[in-house]
């Protein structure tokens, strides 16, 4: 069981690092035509639906894929199972805190208010500030750079420092 519960986190902790990697070298990449609309301001969108969210199902296909695997070869490789498990609980995390918390696509909660939510909300202010596929930066979700976090204040101290 310690063994199926260490391959989910292994899983979880590793979608962090592909979804960086996939939103910064495939979303702001090879795939940009589908994520510019993400970039775009509430009032130029066309509906709830945007080109974006078919990423939804790049990330569900190997998750699928190891729920399939993993009990149809249960006998030798049970514990692909759970590396599924582990993509659909990140899954389940980005859409929690990206679209409904962050994007509010979704109007279940808004009384998120520690550091580390204000980090996130401001990594991903600094990420949306630009509409360009070039130039951005924050490519990731639950891990935060250090400079989100603190006062407004601090962060430009902070900036100014960094580009010098």
């Amino acid at each position: 069981m310690i063994t199926y519960i260490l391959v989910t986190l292994a899983a979880y902790v590793g979608m962090e690092f592909m979804a960086w990697f996939t939103h910064k070298y495939v979303m702001h990449g090879l795939l940009w035509n589908w994520h510019e609309d993400h970039h775009f301001p509430k009032h130029q969108k066309h509906g709830f639906w945007e080109k974006n969210d078919r990423f939804f199902l790049v990330f569900a296909v190997p998750s699928a894929f190891c729920y399939m695997f993993g009990s149809m070869n249960a006998d030798q490789y049970f514990w692909v199972f759970f590396i599924g498990v582990g993509i659909s609980l990140y899954g389940l995390t980005y859409f929690l805190i990206h679209d409904v918390y962050i994007h509010r696509r979704f109007n279940w909660f808004r009384q998120l208010d520690s550091e580390y939510s204000r980090a996130v909300l401001r990594a991903h202010g600094a990420h949306h500030s630009k509409n360009s596929k070039d130039e951005c930066e924050s490519f990731g979700l639950l891990v935060v750079h250090p400079k989100f976090f603190g006062k407004r204040k601090d962060r430009k101290t902070e900036e100014v420092e960094i580009s010098e």
